[in-house]
């Protein structure tokens, strides 16, 4: 089974299409996993503000969200291996964070699916040594996108 993307949009903003995000998450899980199933949902600041307080909570919306994968109780993660998880992505918040920093909106998507996408695979950046790896993973992947350096500008996460 190759990449497999289960795609809602129900923002009212500019949204990137299933197609872009497709090839994004698949550039982003190229050599590190093979076969794959990964929900996008694109919304708007109130679901993004209810997930982000009910989940880290934070009363306020943030650009994306990663829930990874848990198995059912009992079932064996191999049973399930194929399925990272959840990605949440509000759009207002990545249309307004793109104009701030002065990015393209299009590439400031891409970065924030494939920043999603990592954690969905274990990577962080709680720790210095850590954000250090995930953000240079992070530019290797927006360059095989032709996507510049989204550090250059900013350290916000």
């Amino acid at each position: 089974m190759p990449i497999q993307l289960d795609f809602e949009n129900v923002s009212d903003s500019q949204a990137p299409s299933e197609a872009q995000c497709h090839l994004w998450l698949s550039t982003a899980l190229e050599g590190r996993k093979a076969n794959a199933t990964v929900a996008i949902r694109i919304v708007n600041n109130l679901e993004s503000q209810q997930l982000n307080n009910d989940y880290r909570g934070k009363d306020k919306p943030t650009n994306v969200l990663s829930f990874p994968f848990d198995a059912p109780v009992g079932v064996p993660e191999e049973a399930f291996d194929y399925m990272l998880g959840d990605l949440v992505v509000c759009a207002p918040v990545v249309i307004a964070e793109a104009k701030q920093q002065g990015k393209a909106v299009n590439d400031h998507w891409c970065h924030m699916l494939v920043h999603g996408t990592l954690h969905l695979l274990g990577y962080d950046h709680i720790k210095d040594d850590e954000a250090n790896t995930m953000e240079q993973l992070e530019r290797d992947i927006l360059a095989k996108l032709n996507i510049s350096d989204p550090y250059l500008e900013t350290n916000e996460d």
